[in-house]
């Protein structure tokens, strides 16, 4: 009988077959597009997971011929309805179904080969290459949007501590000497989704209980808004007292975000500081 691994092997091969255009067109993106730069260390990290917990994962393995076959035709049809739609679909949407469909079937393929049981026990790796697939336009000009608001409200916040005087309407902050807009651009959504994504390896590798994982990645969310809102702050009273092109073409605007961006990660370690401390 030819070993599991060998067969499994091949099933993944043929997975990266069917799904090739898509892989290429998704590995394409993560080189052109910031907002999914991350996207090639997912599969890596992922691995390292399964690898460092192999033991563990594959302690009871067995064959789970109907939940595995089920799994791996559904995510191929999710795949052909998606082609079939491809036409009226952007390319991050397209890629939303077609890479969610490759990895519906590669999780079918390892349920067939590896049962139900090293599926539940490989779950954190398995749902953390989730962070492959596109976010669907509609929920990312929601999540955008909502970044916007909070910023402009943090800001807001910001300016009335300090005593500064701004005329504010909706998204827009008028100075003495400047007018600024909080656009898509200033939302961090690209630093928004590293910190997620540093939130949920810290979680995962530092603590055990349920609930104090959801208080570090609860707490992400504010620090993302503080963060943009200092960043708003900063550029808009450099822009206005010292020199409007703080706002335009300085290099604390066009890549100054690590700058803002250490400080939140570290008060994110020191959060994770004390909810470890908690559990011991």
């Amino acid at each position: 009988m030819i070993p599991r691994n060998i067969l499994f092997l091949f099933f993944s091969v043929t997975i990266l077959i069917i799904f090739y255009s898509a892989i290429s067109r998704l590995i394409i993106l993560s080189f052109s597009n910031e907002l999914y730069s991350h996207m090639v260390l997912i599969p890596l990290i992922s691995g390292y997971f399964v690898y460092s917990k192999r033991k563990t994962i594959f302690v009871n393995k067995k064959y789970s011929f109907a939940a595995g076959t089920i799994l791996t035709i559904a995510g191929i049809i999710f795949y052909l309805l998606g082609i079939n739609q491809q036409i009226k679909l952007n390319q991050n949407d397209y890629l939303f179904v077609t890479v969610s469909s490759a990895l519906i079937s590669w999780t079918g393929g390892l349920i067939f080969f590896y049962g139900t049981q090293t599926f539940r026990n490989a779950l954190f790796p398995l749902l953390f290459l989730a962070f492959m697939i596109p976010i669907p336009t509609y929920i990312i000009d929601k999540i955008v949007f909502f970044l916007q608001v909070g910023t402009a409200e943090a800001a807001s916040i910001f300016f009335k501590l300090i005593g500064i005087t701004v005329f504010r309407e909706g998204l827009i902050f008028q100075l003495s000497n400047v007018s600024v807009e909080v656009a898509k651009e200033c939302s961090g959504i690209r630093s928004s989704m590293a910190t997620v994504i540093i939130g949920v390896l810290l979680e995962q590798i530092f603590l055990r209980s349920w609930w104090r994982k959801a208080v570090l990645l609860l707490s992400i969310i504010p620090l993302i808004i503080i963060k943009n809102g200092i960043r708003v702050t900063v550029l808009t009273l450099l822009g206005n007292y010292v020199d409007s092109n703080f706002l335009t073409h300085s290099a604390l605007h066009k890549s100054g975000g690590i700058v803002f961006f250490m400080p939140i990660i570290i008060i994110l370690m020191v959060i994770l500081w004390l909810l470890k401390r908690s559990e011991t």
